[in-house]
């Protein structure tokens, strides 16, 4: 089939697709950030900024969007992370964004974190559409050693080539050990023939891990946290230049379109700085879901602009794919659109509408109810959709505060909440008009009924196509002691085709093996207590310890069967729970 290329492009451009991790809205220095980064400031003068580009609160959804074009209630990942022990993945009946690329000549590379799920090989980025793959497959590890800890005891290494375990590169710092692959990547191809590269820097997620000499020129910093967050950024923003630097030296750049995106809002606890919007990683305030975004390439017609057209991270599967050449059509109940028209030449974007996320499984907000959502929605169900200019959340959508960048992260816990008390805690219902407030400072879902109810309707529209949510229980077999000291797949093919990709039962036949492994589990959370702990610094157990009680409160266990406070392990596991088998 031949190629159908946008107007002006006489061959399929280069794609270099940067996304960084927990970087805030406020840590770039064209958004006036005490954060020094001068490449992609230039990148982005030189391109188009978009300053109303939407992401998801947290790191796998993100990323599954960007990789599937669609939203997570279509892919059943519309519930929190991808947990290193859960047999779970990126659903296998979904055509990747790589996939496609393929299909249109590409050659495809992914260098760094891909949290979309490894517990069959099935499910490694080599056989969901990249050629080559350098990096890690879980969410979290040491900068240096690539250790991660799930939990206390339960520790392994996790530095990936290929689908082997990369031992070799260990105390190579992350950020500079995937710009140099990239370099490496544009060294030996041919610039003749289109290329994909997915850089998915490690960087700014926790641990705060920097070399010595970027810390430094943020001496002055009082914030000790946000001292080695800047270091960070300020190190990632020189990768970039290095990776800029590469394809200008290869003959890339003159055919090339770079992208660059944050994955959520700054996780404001560990240096991050989402101001002056409200909220942080992790909710569906404008803090956690509006992100850093934009784009530098030659062969853009209307450079050196801001663009206000709306976009989310959907959009970059059908834009890029049509870009290169690619067939769309073929790829049914795609979310997103193609927006370059609206990048490169200044067009209204073909989107009106972003359904932020509906999860089911979280925590029920207390005062919520169906009566209180016009007899449409069980307001208690934690949802967000923006449709024009306005913006509904209910639920609870998390941590409300605006959080200045020069808040200590040593403060009580009651200087955290000054603002966030003053707004009613028996709220379930928040509406704004995002395009005059984008603070979201003044409610106006008791003087605007009518759009609340406009907007509960969409998302029961939106709810009647989500299928069920992707979250198996835990399975001990995961532990990296099982897999030489590496995080890595462990299921054989024989269990992997009894768990239809990661999110049903076991088949009927195996209901004796199932109990084995329910007494599996039992014996290494009894064995964890024993084994001694590894941590990545403080904050760690945050994401775990906000999984416990989710957890907890839907599975009908106590609290304290699920929990590891302060760090430390559960002491009594639960029994087995049952999980929904997703459609077909």
């Amino acid at each position: 089939m031949e190629k159908s290329l946008p107007p002006a492009f006489s061959r399929p451009p280069h794609i270099i697709f940067i996304l960084t991790d927990d970087q805030g809205y406020h840590d770039i220095g064209y958004h006036d950030s005490d954060i020094q980064t001068p490449m992609l400031d230039r990148l982005a003068a030189e391109g188009v900024k978009l300053e109303n580009y939407y992401i998801q609160p947290i790191c796998t959804p993100s990323r599954s969007q960007l990789i599937t074009g669609r939203y997570q209630i279509h892919t059943g990942l519309q519930h929190s992370i991808i947990r290193p022990r859960q047999p779970n993945c990126l659903p296998l009946d979904q055509v990747t964004l790589p996939q496609k690329l393929q299909e249109a000549g590409y050659s495809t590379h992914m260098v760094g974190k891909w949290h979309l799920g490894f517990y069959k090989k099935e499910c490694l980025p080599t056989r969901r559409g990249f050629d080559t793959f350098l990096g890690s497959l879980t969410g979290n590890v040491d900068y240096y050693t690539y250790d991660n800890c799930d939990g206390p005891g339960v520790c392994g290494y996790d530095l990936h080539e290929g689908e082997n375990v990369a031992w070799d590169q260990s105390g190579k710092y992350s950020t500079f050990l995937y710009a140099q692959r990239v370099n490496k990547i544009l060294a030996t191809h041919n610039p003749k023939e289109p290329i994909f590269i997915y850089v998915a820097f490690q960087a700014v997620h926790t641990p705060l891990q920097s070399p010595k000499e970027y810390i430094y020129r943020y001496r002055s910093m009082g914030n000790v946290a946000r001292r080695k967050y800047a270091a960070m950024v300020t190190c990632m923003d020189e990768a970039v230049r290095n990776i800029t630097w590469a394809l200008k030296k290869y003959g890339y750049y003159d055919n090339s379109v770079i992208v660059f995106s944050t994955d959520n809002g700054g996780q404001t606890f560990s240096g991050g700085s989402n101001w002056p919007l409200r909220g942080r990683k992790g909710t569906y305030w404008e803090g956690g879901v509006r992100g850093i975004g934009f784009v530098h390439s030659p062969l853009i017609k209307r450079k050196r602009r801001t663009s206000w057209a709306l976009v989310h991270i959907t959009d970059w599967y059908p834009t890029l794919v049509t870009l290169a050449g690619g067939n769309v059509s073929e790829a049914k109940g795609l979310d997103g659109y193609n927006v370059w028209p609206a990048i490169s030449e200044g067009k209204e974007s073909p989107r009106t509408e972003i359904l932020h996320n509906i999860d089911p499984l979280y925590n029920h907000a207390k005062h919520g109810s169906l009566e209180g959502g016009f007899g449409i929605w069980n307001t208690a169900v934690q949802a967000s959709i923006r449709v024009r200019e306005w913006k509904l959340l209910t639920g609870d959508p998390g941590y409300s505060d605006w959080i200045p960048p020069q808040m200590l992260t040593n403060f009580p816990g009651s200087w955290w909440n000054l603002e966030r008390l003053t707004d009613s805690v028996r709220k379930s219902v928040w509406l704004f008009n995002i395009s005059a407030d984008p603070y979201e400072r003044d409610d106006l879902s008791d003087q605007r009924p009518d759009v609340v109810r406009a907007l509960l309707k969409r998302l029961v529209h939106y709810n009647r196509t989500a299928i069920p949510v992707r979250y198996p229980a835990e399975n001990p077999r995961a532990h990296p002691d099982f897999n030489g000291g590496a995080w890595g797949p462990w299921a054989s093919e024989e269990e992997a085709e009894d768990w239809e990709g990661g999110g049903g039962p076991l088949r009927n036949k195996n209901k004796k093996k199932k109990c084995k492994i329910c007494k599996l589990r039992s014996f290494f959370r009894k064995l964890n207590t024993r084994l001694s702990g590894c941590s990545n610094g403080p904050g760690q157990w945050e994401g775990e310890r906000q999984m416990a009680t989710e957890t907890a409160a839907h599975s009908h266990f106590p609290l304290h069967q699920w929990t590891r406070a302060q760090g430390q392990p559960v002491t009594k596991a639960p029994r087995c729970l049952s999980l929904r088998t997703p459609p077909n």
